[in-house]
This record gives structure tokens, C-alpha cells and sequence, in this order.
């Protein structure tokens, strides 16, 4: 069993995990970032769109990919109590309702079409599971349903190439934004 070393648990050599110098970098100026020591502009978005190289003997990911989720939800909570604190909490609100009915154009789309579909050849998404989880979405703005931005960021799409799934970019941009609505309220 992989031993701590660093921030997080690395994965045995024989497995891939996410390159332990990029993460620990990222996390250390995210941190000067958050205690003021660096004035560099970040928020959640910039923890959602974070990508790092997958290299053996790297860092576990489902323990940075959690790190990182409580990262971005530490940001949004900061935004909001400063948003709050200037212009209120119904400002916050109207703000946040304004922001998920960015999303609503793409809901209001008939199931298998909703996004753009991957060029032939392309790796794309299981266009029914991308369908799926934005019925999800649907549930709880409508209905109150229950679902976390974690839940909502943890997703997983089977690959589905070409004309068979939906672009990669338009899912992923259009749930960090969703990612980020949840994360207002939460």
C-alpha cells in the first residue's frame, strides 16, 4: 500500500495518477491566494477548469478530485459572504437565479439534443447519461430534487465517439456553470 507523501496519498508506481509537483504547486498558490498573500485573481471557476497530467506513482485522484472540490466550494463561500456583505443576501440571490437560468436555454432542449455532437472520431459523452443528469439538473430547479454540487461533479460519462456522444467542451463547460450554481446555494 502506497505510504503519504506530499499533500496526498500517491498511487502505486504501476498506476497513474495525477503529477504530484503539478498538484502540490497548484494547491500551494491556491493557498497563497486564499490567505491574501498572493493577489493573483481566483475563484471556483479556476479550481473547476484545473487539469493535471496523469503520470505512474502519481497522487490518488479521487483524493485530490475531493481536495478540489472542497477548494472551489471554500471560494464560492467566500465570494458569497463578501457579495452578502456588500449588497445583501437578496442581492446574492437574484444574482444566483440569474446565473442558473443561463442554464435553462440548454435544459429546455429535447433529450438527445441538447449539446453539440462530437466530430467523427472525436471523443465525445453517452449522449443518454449526459441526457440523464441534466433531467437531474431539471429535477431540482423544478422540483427541489436533491443533488450536491459533488454529486454533480463526480459525474462520470461512458466515452461515446463521433456522431454517437455529445462534445466533450460544451458538457463540461456547461456543468462547471452548473457546478457553480450549486455551489452558490449550498
Amino acid at each position: 500500500m502506497a505510504q503519504k507523501q506530499g499533500l496526498f496519498k500517491p498511487v502505486p508506481l504501476w498506476q497513474s495518477g495525477y503529477d504530484r509537483r503539478e498538484v502540490d504547486q497548484y494547491f500551494q498558490h491556491a493557498r497563497a491566494i486564499y490567505e491574501g498573500i498572493s493577489s493573483d485573481r481566483f475563484g471556483a471557476d479556476d479550481v473547476q477548469a484545473v487539469s493535471f497530467e496523469l503520470v505512474r506513482g502519481g497522487y490518488d485522484t479521487h483524493e485530490v478530485d475531493a481536495a478540489l472540490d472542497r477548494l472551489a466550494a471554500a471560494f464560492v463561500a467566500r465570494h458569497r459572504a463578501d457579495y452578502i456583505g456588500k449588497y445583501g443576501t437578496d442581492a446574492w440571490m437574484s444574482a444566483l437565479a440569474d446565473r442558473a437560468k443561463t442554464l435553462y436555454p440548454r435544459l429546455s432542449r429535447p433529450a438527445g439534443h441538447r449539446f453539440a455532437r462530437a466530430e467523427k472520431g472525436a471523443p465525445g459523452y453517452n449522449v443518454n447519461e449526459v441526457d440523464t443528469l441534466c433531467d437531474k439538473l431539471i429535477g431540482y430547479f423544478d422540483q427541489r430534487e436533491q443533488l450536491t454540487a459533488a454529486q454533480l461533479r463526480g459525474t462520470t460519462f461512458t466515452n461515446a465517439s463521433g456522431n454517437g456522444g455529445y462534445a466533450e467542451g460544451p458538457v463540461d463547460a456547461f456543468l462547471a456553470r452548473a457546478v457553480e450554481v450549486l455551489l452558490g446555494v449550498e
